[in-house]
């Protein structure tokens, strides 16, 4: 009978930290396989994340498990088979996910395995969903526009009044010009 004896070697341990400061800078994260990608595609979707602060990572599956266990995140273990990048978001996770289905038509060899935003677990359906709902700007301009219609109402029925009562004294200094000639 063979003895494994289990080493921990301080090289994993210190590729899981750096992995998990990594994850820690950002609460939401979306999974995807890059399999089939050239380089320069997958250059031309970190130009296009990177302008969004997003980092994208290709990660080991099983260091990936380990810093998602140690920060206490649901799991998602289920993402982390097979070739795994992570995008690391830490603002705007929907313009994030816009980006991916966007590039995604263009290249349909990525695949979105999943997300987990908000401490939420999405599956690559709900996130294709996430993807098109409006984004935290156009919610907030879409609030300010209906904030804005009663404000911008008032205004325009105030300007009513004395625009009527002008118009009205310029009739009557009409009517009586008209009627002096």
């Amino acid at each position: 009978m063979a003895i494994i004896a289990k080493k921990i070697q301080e090289n994993k341990t210190k590729a899981i930290g750096v992995l998990k400061n990594s994850l820690s800078a950002a609460p939401d994260f979306i999974f995807t396989d890059y399999r089939g990608l050239t380089v320069e595609q997958i250059t031309n979707l970190r130009k296009q994340l990177r302008a969004k602060e997003v980092k994208y990572k290709v990660v080991k599956n099983n260091f990936a498990k380990i810093a998602f266990e140690q920060l206490s995140a649901p799991d998602v273990s289920a993402y982390l088979t097979g070739p795994t990048a992570v995008a690391i978001t830490p603002k705007d996770p929907n313009e994030v996910a816009k980006i991916f289905y966007d590039f995604l038509k263009e290249v349909p060899a990525l695949k979105v395995k999943g997300a987990l935003i908000g401490g939420t677990v999405y599956n690559a359906a709900q996130t294709e969903a996430f993807s098109k709902l409006p984004g935290r700007l156009e919610l907030i301009s879409m609030l300010m526009s209906v904030m804005n219609g009663p404000a911008r109402n008032l205004a325009a029925a105030l300007n009513d009044v004395p625009a009527r009562i002008v118009r009205t004294i310029k009739a009557v200094a009409d009517k009586k010009g008209e009627g002096a000639a």
